[in-house]
């Protein structure tokens, strides 16, 4: 008879103990979302005319290319917190069309300018650069011309990188795609 007060007792009481702990929690979580409020009413977008979009924490950038891809869908380079993020960049000229069609080393040095331009946009330049992701379409043939050409444009900085085959990309006259990222400081 004692073994079963004390079970009824325990069974009781634990049902109080939840509550109280349920309540805290979403306590806890009201007083966290409530903190975040005036960083996140700071995320309000302003346009200006240069392409950029400019907040106190974020900033976008577009190279003005025409098509809805390159302008509406993406930004071409994203910032926040002094890191960098620039989309996947190719060789393209500013009406999204690619150019080097068929000629590796063209595509290359277009696409490095392009990203110099994105880096710009955020008043860095490429000793900015941490970490680069090259996607190439056939990488056994393309490799070997790509190191010089990264050397020339990187000089004495090294970033980390990755290299990564790829059967395409978006466009089919595409060779190469770069994606970056950068930091402020």
């Amino acid at each position: 008879m004692k073994t079963q007060n004390l079970k009824s007792i325990t069974q009781k009481a634990s049902a109080p103990i939840a509550t109280v702990c349920m309540r805290s929690i979403i306590s806890i979580l009201a007083l966290v979302v409530i903190m975040a409020m005036p960083a996140l009413a700071q995320i309000k977008i302003t346009k200006h005319m240069e392409n950029t979009t400019t907040t106190s924490k974020v900033k976008t950038f577009n190279l003005g290319a025409s098509s809805e891809y390159a302008n509406i869908l993406i930004s071409q380079g994203y910032s926040v917190n002094g890191t960098i993020y620039i989309s996947g960049q190719y060789s393209h000229d500013t009406t999204d069309a690619v150019t080097g069609v068929g000629d590796f080393e063209a595509q290359v040095r277009q696409t490095l300018k392009n990203i110099d331009r994105v880096l710009a946009g955020f008043n860095v330049t490429k000793s900015n650069i941490a970490d680069m992701i090259i996607y190439l379409t056939n990488p056994p043939e393309q490799s070997a011309p790509l190191v010089p050409l990264l050397q020339e444009y990187m000089g004495t900085h090294r970033p980390a990188a990755t290299v990564i085959g790829v059967t395409g990309l978006w466009y089919p006259e595409q060779l190469i795609e770069i994606r970056v990222v950068a930091h402020t400081n």
